[in-house]
């Protein structure tokens, strides 16, 4: 296989010599079989498992290992949004376009549950597991909070008059960040679901925000193709970052190196510093990748792999490999 590899040169304050700091991007193979666009993606709890769901009749699942179609794990009554499998849990929850939770048991190999508390589709779901609680996303404005001991709902919290796109649960779990169509983020604190500050800055809806995964900052993506990256303790904005030609969909922080990678409407992966900031890799097909031709619309980090959903249909596994012996 071709490989595509850019450096930056970083020179260092003692020395003319330049330190380079490189990331490679090895495309390993594509999973296809979607007939539709898909939105959105997630890793089970099992290792080497994927689920993916979109504008098709069912969640799907695909084995990494083997990179192959498993079966189609369900069917449903409309597109699939969002899909969240909380660590330490045997469930899967799917959040769908008429505003339903499908809670898949994994133990059962069957749908225990639907959660019906919204009317209009749900974007996101996250997990806190301090709490045990689940956290659902959706068009309405309100995040809904449920048990995930009995599956009962607890709280409807009313965070915007309009859309909520994204979530993001900070590192301690003491916080949690909302994307949202107003173009604000809204961060409540997590224990009693109070606002604490509302972040303005981007001039379009607000598709992704992300926590870095030391939690001293978050980052978030606009319909504005900017991304955002905020202060934690003082909620200021360090940076603002013209990162793509049209919205920023999705944003994931590497489990272990300093990068994330941003996907983008306008078809390509960007990856970047998560300590500088700075832009170490672009992947698309005008920079001679076999990549998406169309909306890029979810990411998620395998180890040193990253995969790919999008409105093309296809499932893309990057090979990634980073050279920090010398940054």
């Amino acid at each position: 296989m071709l490989q595509y590899c850019i450096t930056y040169g970083l020179p260092t304050a003692n020395s003319k010599l330049q330190t380079d700091k490189m990331v490679i991007v090895e495309k390993a193979f594509e999973l296809n079989g979607h007939g539709n666009p898909i939105f959105t993606l997630e890793l089970s709890q099992k290792p080497g498992i994927l689920f993916t769901g979109g504008n098709d009749k069912g969640l799907v699942e695909w084995s990494l290992k083997e990179q192959a179609f498993i079966k189609v794990m369900f069917p449903v009554a409309a597109s699939i949004y969002a899909i969240h499998c909380p660590e330490g849990r045997n469930f899967l929850f799917a959040g769908l376009r008429n505003g339903d939770v499908l809670v898949f048991d994994f133990n059962k190999q069957k749908i225990v549950k639907t959660l019906t508390n919204h009317q209009l589709p749900v974007f996101d779901i996250k997990s806190s597991k301090k709490k045990n609680e689940l956290l659902v996303a959706a068009e309405d404005g309100t995040v809904s909070v449920w048990s995930l001991e009995t599956l009962e709902l607890i709280y409807s919290v009313k965070v915007s008059n309009d859309t909520i796109r994204s979530i993001s649960i900070s590192p301690d779990e003491k916080q949690a960040a909302f994307g949202c169509r107003d173009n604000s983020i809204k961060i409540y604190d997590l224990e009693d679901y109070t606002l604490i500050k509302i972040l303005q800055g981007h001039t379009m809806p607000v598709f992704a925000v992300q926590y870095s995964t030391d939690g001293t900052c978050l980052v978030s993506g606009s319909r504005d193709a900017q991304v955002k990256i905020w202060d934690t303790r003082s909620f200021e904005q360090i940076k603002n970052i013209p990162a793509h030609l049209f919205a920023v969909n999705h944003i994931v922080f590497h489990p272990e190196r300093p990068y994330f990678a941003t996907a983008s409407m306008d078809k390509s992966i960007k990856i970047w510093g998560a300590d500088d900031f700075k832009l170490y890799k672009i992947i698309s097909r005008e920079k001679g990748f076999a990549s998406h031709q169309l909306s890029i619309n979810k990411l998620a980090w395998n180890g040193d792999q990253l995969i790919s959903v999008s409105d093309d249909k296809r499932i893309i596994i990057w090979d990634i490999q980073f050279d920090e012996e010398n940054s």
